[in-house]
């Protein structure tokens, strides 16, 4: 587990399977001194929390990547009970407001003033990286990402978030915005060569990390690879010394 001396790994593997018993067994074959997991809908609702509680207890740093978005008070609860479960980073959705990304932070710290354990990370995602210009305006955002990647970052800010979700192409603005200590996630990381998928803003890992990104959420390059831990170990071998 991270320790203020011994922070997380850089790289964090997405197990997105619907069955446990899969993706504890790719855990298996991965190393949680080389990368953090990360545990997202489709593992939680098929498996639920014991899942998560196992991994923790193989050591991982677990981001817990429920993206809460709802009222106030069920994403309070929603935090507690997961900071309970050991997550090391959840994330809820920076455009659920001030109100709910306010009561997000007070649940995170009156557990841990009642539990006497570390906070987990707490970051806000703030543009989906499946989502480019054209498709963000259907929504009803005319601003291009970087610009909506920013205002609802600087709003998780101010509410006292530690970090934003956001895609690396954005993550030199959101570094020159708001410094070193915002921590910075980036999912849509794609090895170069690699297929995009269903990802419409990608980033090479190397490119990730010189733009800024604190942690590069990565699945399938590594996921579906025969060897995960190799696959995983070339990745982390093109960053270099970037740590």
């Amino acid at each position: 587990m991270a320790t203020p001396d011994s922070p997380a790994p850089r790289l964090i593997v997405a197990l997105d399977s619907a069955d446990a018993a899969a993706a504890l067994a790719l855990a298996a074959r991965l190393d949680p001194r080389r990368c953090a997991v990360k545990v997202g809908k489709e593992l939680f609702v098929a498996a639920g929390p014991q899942v998560v509680r196992e991994i923790v207890a193989r050591g991982f740093n677990v981001f817990l990547d429920l993206k809460f978005h709802d009222i106030p008070n069920t994403v309070a609860g929603a935090c507690a009970a997961a900071a309970r479960l050991g997550a090391w980073m959840i994330d809820v959705h920076a455009a659920g407001g001030r109100a709910m990304l306010a009561a997000a932070r007070n649940a995170i710290d009156d557990d841990a003033r009642t539990t006497g354990r570390s906070p987990p990370l707490l970051v806000a995602v703030t543009v989906l990286t499946s989502l480019d210009a054209a498709a963000l305006a259907e929504t009803g955002v005319a601003e291009p990402p970087v610009r909506q990647a920013l205002r609802l970052a600087r709003l998780a800010r101010e509410c006292g978030l530690d970090g934003a979700v956001c895609s690396a192409q954005e993550a030199p603005e959101l570094r020159a915005a708001f410094g070193a200590s915002f921590t910075l996630v980036t999912p849509g990381i794609r090895p170069a060569g690699a297929p995009s998928a269903d990802q419409a803003r990608v980033v090479t890992p190397a490119d990730a990390v010189a733009r800024g990104a604190d942690y590069l959420v990565i699945g399938r390059p590594i996921t579906a690879a025969p060897d995960p831990l190799a696959a995983l170990a070339a990745i982390d071998a093109s960053l270099g010394d970037s740590r």
